[in-house]
């Protein structure tokens, strides 16, 4: 038997992509279990008019962060393997019956990958999507976190790892992940288990965004070396070598340059593969932007992170994961 678990908020104009898209899955769950965190929208209501097309179970538990929603959601699930995914997104067709078959094919197999890859609208999404979001082919599945918008486990594995940190409101996902590694190793992958979701609209939105998943890194104890490196980057090294080229000669200048290149090359690159040239010079001036403006949102948000962690004593869990 598989269940599919989500957690929602908020979602009445978005909830219909994913509703729709798991009514004509080529492979049919045994039940869909939603759990609601107290939306104040038409959340509910639209869910459930797919009561008649959808083995159907919706829990309204207010208040509850995403972890909290996902543990309550697998809790009433009677399915024994259990597949989640998140509000938002859109599911290819085949995405369960891509998703499960590994955890089918082999019974010793306890967690299968799925991917994610953005479903973009505007010229702004466009670049979003090339910026933050790596493409299947840069993959490497021994290494690879899912986030839990495609993901299926057994649900003894779920039990055996205590589920989602309740105590965590952003970036669960990876510490959910981390405990699963440390317990059974090897992750399944299924990289056509795909979910398509729309990048952040705006600035403000990813700004947003991405300063609380850096203040949950800060929360969590995650990527000391990753935050401290874009520190040392923005505060130290790239104001030096602007003083310096502004004092001394252009080989400072055409070091800024190759650094500015190694930085940006690997959206520029996802945007040649994916589209027209005259595409990326359209879209393509947003790229620096959208960077910049998510290293500045997780160097405001990382600190708040550390700053909650020190007050609130969360339970330990990384043993030198994260680094």
């Amino acid at each position: 038997m598989i269940t599919v678990v989500a957690t929602v908020l908020n979602e009445g104009e978005s909830i219909r992509r994913l509703m729709d898209s798991l009514a004509a899955q080529t492979r049919q769950p045994d039940e869909v279990v939603i759990v609601d965190g107290g939306s104040r929208d038409n959340t509910v209501a639209v869910i459930e008019e797919y009561a008649g097309r959808l083995p159907l179970r919706v829990a309204a538990q207010p208040g509850a962060n995403i972890s909290q929603g996902r543990n309550a959601a697998v809790e009433m699930a009677r399915g024994d393997i259990i597949a989640i995914t998140d509000a938002g997104v859109r599911l290819d067709p085949d995405w369960l019956q891509r998703l499960v078959a590994p955890l089918e094919a082999d019974p010793d197999l306890q967690v299968v990958s799925g991917f994610f890859v953005p479903d973009p609208r505007t010229p702004f999404e466009i670049a979003m999507g090339a910026t933050v979001l790596p493409r299947v082919d840069e993959i490497d599945p021994e290494k690879f976190l899912p986030s839990s918008r495609s993901v299926a486990l057994r649900r003894a594995a779920f039990a055996a790892v205590g589920g989602y940190p309740e105590w965590l409101d952003y970036c669960e996902d990876l510490i959910f992940d981390f405990n699963l590694r440390d317990a059974f190793g090897r992750f399944g992958w299924a990289p056509g288990a795909a979910v398509y979701f729309r990048p952040r609209a705006n600035l403000r939105a990813f700004f947003r965004q991405y300063y609380r998943y850096a203040r949950g890194d800060g929360k969590a104890d995650l990527w000391r070396r990753r935050h401290l490196i874009r520190y040392l980057t923005y505060l130290c090294a790239g104001p030096l070598l602007l003083y310096l080229g502004a004092r001394h000669t252009w080989w400072w200048w055409a070091l800024l340059i190759l650094g500015a290149a190694a930085m940006f090359q690997r959206p520029y690159r996802r945007l040649l593969r994916e589209y027209s040239l005259r595409t990326v010079i359209r879209v393509g001036w947003w790229v620096p932007v959208i960077r910049v403006t998510g290293d500045i949102a997780k160097m405001f948000g990382y600190p708040a992170g550390l700053l909650w962690r020190r007050r609130a004593s969360p339970p330990p869990w990384r043993a030198g994961k994260g680094e």
